[in-house]
């Protein structure tokens, strides 16, 4: 079957991956790799945007986020898995792209405008936080991406993207870049086990795709589920539980899990029992991707092999796209 269409896709490398990614974008881009021409990006660059006093460790996680995207089912004879700061074509276009967005623009992005509030930067944002919008289209146009897997609170970096794209072929009258279209999967957001936000590594509310039974069995057992809920024989909510959210994404006896709804609604069944069955169904969804996980990290270097190979055929693709962009601008002196 013939590829068309190219998908742009990654993370940053700030920590292992969790189950709020797996849902999120891994789940897809396993299925998608058989559809399309994918590019998976490991960011390393973006995640120094708030992360440049531990570069060490987004060195580090690198590999380990690499781990996770094999572990999972990426294939690197289907993807192509690389490394952001290893292709200098993505930078220099990030220069060029800057002269195409005023500072009031970038500051406008209602994505970025939330992530500074989250992270309680106040007047110590870096510029490379701010402008982090802009390397980000630079990375969807270095591949043509025509397709991005994003959830939905990153559709103001897609719309913005656009805007590059759109005001560089005009000014140059071309047609050098392509506009990219955001792809949202059915499940975008898990929450965390708190059940008061996304899952995130920051807010110490995650389950990761490398955790042991017993750290499952941990987390799923101080989950928040029903305040109310004090005795066994309570009528209990379905609304707002975190064990029924988990057991919706990741139990396939559908049947099951409603009359598990009807009779925690009627009362008589007790927070405990939901939290064994979830804590075995994310052991039995997990323990296959920690155990593939554990045989690639017995040779890490194979593994770097990987993201070498990936990286230079990255790099072949953002290099032609940017000749491509120099061209456009009549700035080929040699």
């Amino acid at each position: 079957m013939t590829k068309k269409e190219i998908i742009l896709t990654g993370d940053r490398p700030t920590g292992p991956l969790h189950l709020g990614h797996y849902v999120g974008s891994l789940a897809n881009r396993v299925k998608l790799q058989n559809e399309y021409d994918q590019f998976v990006m490991l960011a390393d660059l973006q995640a120094l945007t708030d992360h440049y006093e531990q570069s060490k460790q987004v060195h580090d996680n690198t590999l380990q986020v690499a781990l996770d995207y094999l572990a999972v089912g990426i294939d690197p004879n289907k993807s192509t898995i690389f490394i952001q700061s290893m292709i200098p074509e993505i930078p220099e276009l990030t220069a060029y792209y800057m002269n195409l967005v005023t500072l009031n623009r970038v500051t406008r992005n209602p994505t970025v405008k939330t992530e500074i509030k989250q992270k309680k930067f106040g007047e110590s944002v870096p510029f490379g936080f701010v402008a982090y919008p802009i390397s980000q289209a630079a990375d969807i146009t270095a591949f043509k991406g025509s397709l991005v897997p994003v959830g939905e609170d990153q559709l103001p970096m897609i719309e913005q993207t656009n805007e590059i794209v759109r005001s560089f072929n005009r000014i140059y009258n071309c047609n050098v870049l392509v506009e990219a279209k955001a792809l949202i999967p059915k499940v975008s957001r898990l929450v965390g086990t708190d059940g008061k936000a996304k899952m995130s590594k920051s807010l110490g509310n995650a389950i990761y795709l490398s955790d042991s039974a017993d750290e499952i069995k941990k987390k799923v057992m101080n989950m928040f589920t029903d305040p109310d809920h004090i005795r066994v024989e309570d009528p209990g909510k379905i609304e707002g539980n975190t064990v029924f959210m988990y057991l919706d994404v990741f139990d396939s006896d559908v049947q099951e899990i409603q009359k598990l709804k009807d009779h925690y609604q009627k009362g008589g069944l007790g927070d405990v029992k939901l939290k064994q069955r979830l804590i075995q169904v994310l052991d039995d969804f997990i323990r296959p991707i920690r155990e593939r996980r554990e045989e690639f990290a017995k040779d890490p270097q194979e593994v770097m092999n990987i993201l070498k190979k990936g990286t230079i055929t990255a790099q072949a693709v953002a290099a032609q796209t940017l000749q491509e962009v120099k061209q456009a601008m009549g700035l080929i002196y040699f």
